[in-house]
């Protein structure tokens, strides 16, 4: 199976419910919409349904971070664009970016830290070789593809003061 990176293996529109007050997608439906583009990208980790099951494990999100960077609303397609930032044997970094599918603009971007769990223990666990196997090839592709990995990544929020 050949692996092209940044994976892009979400699409999805802006349903009406996600609309808020102001006409546009509410805050917390990026969220929502990320968590669907996550469940893409880890299926071609090797985390998909039937592995979680099989193996009684699953992820938990142990961080997150949103950029809000223009306005999306009802009807907009959307597609999204998952790179791999670094894994170990517990862990997975990764970065989505979500675009406007028909005028390409950038939307949203959301950064993630995952937890593999064991769902016996309810603590973090090990994934197994395979799992870890398929995210070095991952990793590989990615570096292959010659792509950066997005600026934001590693982006901490505060104010920045001036000086006098």
């Amino acid at each position: 199976m050949q692996i092209v990176m940044p994976f892009e293996g979400h699409r999805d529109i802006v349903r009406p419910e996600w609309i808020d007050h102001n006409g546009h997608m509410n805050m917390g439906y990026y969220m929502v919409v990320f968590d669907l583009a996550t469940d893409a990208f880890f299926a071609l980790c090797g985390l998909s349904d039937a592995h979680r099951e099989r193996e009684q494990i699953t992820t938990f999100a142990l961080e997150g971070h949103i950029n809000y960077l223009a306005e999306v609303r009802e009807g907009d397609p959307l597609s999204f664009r998952t790179w791999l930032v670094d894994f170990d044997e517990k862990r997975i970094h990764y970065f989505h970016e979500m675009l406007h599918a028909e005028e390409g603009y950038r939307a949203s971007t959301n950064e993630l830290m995952s937890l593999h769990v064991s769902r016996r223990t309810r603590r973090a666990a090990p994934m197994h070789a395979d799992l870890q196997e398929r995210l070095k090839a991952i990793q590989a592709a990615q570096l292959a593809s010659g792509l950066d990995l997005p600026a934001e990544i590693g982006r901490s929020i505060g104010l920045k003061r001036r000086a006098g």
